[in-house]
């Protein structure tokens, strides 16, 4: 269906349903965003993860045997 078309749909509906699709709407475009803005912000610190040794120090343990103590 097309952006027109779509519009044209919308305008049919009563007042709660229109309110349900911009409320939805506005949802899904924050999400969008903020995953946007996540994801660049690991890309440009994913450098940092290769050369900064205090932000890998742990990974030494990876492989390690893990036992728990209670």
């Amino acid at each position: 269906m097309k952006t027109d078309e779509l519009i044209l749909e919308i305008k049919k509906l009563p007042l709660n349903e229109k309110l349900k699709i911009i409320e939805t709407t506005a949802h899904s475009v924050r999400l969008d965003g903020e995953r946007k803005q996540r994801a660049a912000a690991a890309k440009s610190r994913a450098g940092n993860y290769a050369t900064d040794q205090e932000l890998t120090a742990f990974t030494t343990l990876d492989g390690a045997a893990f036992y728990e103590t209670r």
